[in-house]
């Protein structure tokens, strides 16, 4: 009995060393197919120029609210001129009093028309430009009421796509190194932009076709958020094909996971 006993033991024990051997040896042999580059991407945002046009809702509860003020305001003192003003022209009319003509020269009413002709020669800048007419993406001067996006021409694997800025990731580099250093690789010098943090806003991976796998299974990007500033600069590499687009546009160029990644962190 007890050497059925010492046989089952040494049964349970073989195989136990067998199944962690096996599975040392497929953690060991699985290692080298979850490696994977780390990139840094750059989300830099034009902010809109100009407010949204008004819907009709908007636009009616805007004169409600104006009409509302009116009716509780109270007199401004240009007003208050004008109503004294009248009634001493009234009284000037009737002989009831002798006014000095320095103290009319410039009314309350003169300076008004002098506003309204003023006011008559300015005309606003027009909210579709002509990069709009021209559908010119390269331009920033486009769609002046929504916020635009950088995308860069880039070569993953065979094929050239429009993405937005990334870069390989380097020792001894944070990862908004690598994303300051990329932008400025892309687009030069000249473009200023101001990031909003240290830690990134959002990540998407992707593997690289079979036949393109060395050492690496795919690649993790790691985006980081920035806006161009109040004097932005322009995009000195003339060989760089760019495009500006908005978050409507974006949905079409970009393919349906990256988009899905991307649209997470865009405001």
């Amino acid at each position: 009995m007890r050497f059925l006993t010492n046989r089952s033991v040494a049964n349970v024990a073989r195989l136990l060393v067998t199944r962690a051997t096996s599975t040392q040896t497929g953690t060991t042999a699985a290692k080298p197919d979850q490696r994977w580059d780390l990139y840094a991407g750059v989300l830099v945002e034009r902010l809109p120029i100009v407010s949204k046009t008004l819907e009709p809702l908007e636009v009616s509860f805007k004169d409600m609210l104006s009409q509302i003020e009116l009716e509780k305001s109270l007199k401004s003192n240009h007003e208050l001129r004008k109503e004294v003003e009248k009634r001493q022209l009234e009284l000037l009319k009737a002989g009831k009093i002798d006014l000095d003509s320095e103290a009319l020269k410039q009314t309350a009413q003169d300076l008004e028309d002098a506003y309204n002709d003023e006011f008559s020669k300015f005309k606003p800048a027009p909210r579709v430009t002509q990069a709009d007419h021209k559908n010119d993406t390269q331009s920033l001067e486009r769609k002046l009421e929504e916020t635009l996006v950088l995308l860069v021409e880039q070569k993953l694997g065979n094929k050239n796509h429009f993405l937005l800025p990334q870069g390989l990731h380097k020792a001894g580099e944070s990862l908004r190194e690598t994303a300051e250093r990329t932008l400025k690789e892309y687009c030069g010098e000249s473009l200023q932009v101001m990031f909003y943090g240290n830690a990134p806003v959002g990540f998407y991976k992707y593997k690289y076709p079979a036949e393109a796998r060395t050492n690496t299974v795919g690649a993790k990007v790691f985006f980081f958020r920035s806006v161009l500033k109040q004097k932005p600069g322009s995009i000195s590499n003339s060989k760089l094909k760019h495009k500006w687009l908005s978050q409507g546009e974006l949905q079409k160029q970009l393919n349906d996971s990256y988009y899905q990644s991307v649209s997470q962190f865009l405001v």
